[in-house]
């Protein structure tokens, strides 16, 4: 099986400065010689900002719509023919400014049931300016937008804080850790910032010393739109180039909302694989896959889905190859015990043929 390729994805309001790290991103990439690709979503029918990504890296576009809503559907399809058609080394998602990143997430996740990929990061660029300009006014659908944004992210970029007043910039940085405790935050002109910030979401990620209540999510779309929240959902049967550390946790570095996706590269036991997942800890509130059993028939696949200590499981019969894999979603859970976890199944179940 080939190795998951990683994905980010780049959040921030209109005009944050998104596309500015996009492309140092991917100069970034490519003079390490690795293969950068970019999938790029616009509300308008012409993609004015992919004219500024070079034509050597691969790009699809998604127009007239905003991922997290009308087209959310076609995400996968596209993130896979991507991988399918360029083998990229990593892929950069960047949405449009209106697009509620937890749906984007919730995608992307989506996507890794079709194909082998594996989401790394949740970048916010804010823009600092219209953040405090909205902040004075506390109220509308935009600021609404950008404590979404804000919340969701496992770093933030706090951008153009040149144009920002000295006595100012506490009461943002101060602002931004109401709505997210934990995530790193760089304070930058120009988005300048330390690339290599996207290979170090890499790694797993330790349990806090200390647990806390998560935050209540403010649901940014029109009254009427879905909303895919997990605290909406409801349970099936069955200074520049600065990072701060929050305060409490100067030795440790964790994300807020946390992926993890694990390919195995053999049929499980489905009794165990149940039990496991029976006794995830509650920061896991999301889990989904498309698994193969070794106690169910040779050629059965079977769609799992998991929301709030209820799982549930559908035979599905796919028209094409598809990865033996689950995904699971949270918040401050330990990757690798997970992944320890997740294995030993695998090793258990080589033990039994044994």
């Amino acid at each position: 099986m080939r190795e998951a390729v990683p994905v980010h994805i780049l959040s921030g309001f209109l005009g944050s400065g998104k596309t500015t790290l996009l492309t140092q991103a991917l100069d970034y990439y490519k003079l390490k010689g690795l293969k950068p690709a970019v999938l790029m979503n616009e509300l308008g029918d012409v993609n004015l900002d992919g004219m500024m990504v070079e034509d050597d890296v691969p790009m699809t576009e998604m127009l007239s719509g905003c991922i997290c809503c009308t087209i959310r559907g076609d995400l996968g399809l596209e993130l896979r023919d991507l991988i399918r058609e360029h083998q990229p080394d990593v892929i950069f998602v960047e949405c449009t400014g209106a697009a509620n990143p937890i749906e984007i997430l919730d995608g992307v996740t989506d996507a890794s049931l079709l194909t082998e990929l594996e989401l790394r990061s949740v970048v916010t660029v804010v823009d600092a300016v219209q953040l405090h300009e909205r902040h004075q006014k506390g109220t509308g659908k935009t600021y609404r937008l950008m404590q979404d944004q804000i919340r969701c992210a496992t770093h933030l970029i706090l951008n153009k804080m040149d144009l920002i007043e000295p006595s100012d910039l506490v009461k943002i940085e101060q602002l931004v850790r109401e709505w997210n405790p934990v995530a790193p935050i760089t304070v930058t002109v120009h988005c300048q910032v330390d690339l290599s910030l996207f290979e170090r979401s890499a790694g797993s990620v330790p349990i806090p010393e200390s647990g806390g209540q998560k935050e209540a999510h403010v649901c940014s779309h029109e009254d009427g739109d879905a909303c895919s929240h997990p605290s909406h959902q409801h349970g099936h049967a069955g200074h520049e180039g600065h990072e701060h550390a929050a305060e409490g946790e100067k030795h440790h570095s964790h994300d807020h909302v946390m992926v993890y996706t694990h390919y195995f590269d053999n049929p499980i036991d489905s009794e165990q694989f149940e039990a496991l997942v029976g006794r995830l800890p509650e920061e896991i509130y999301r889990a989904k896959g498309i698994l193969k059993f070794s106690d169910t028939g040779s050629d059965s696949l079977f769609l799992f889905q998991y929301a709030y200590r209820e799982m549930d499981f559908v035979k599905i019969t796919p028209k094409e190859n598809v990865p033996n894999v689950a995904v699971f979603i949270g918040e401050h859970f330990s990757k690798e015990r997970l992944a320890a976890d997740l294995a030993a199944l695998e090793l258990s179940e080589g033990v039994q043929k044994d």
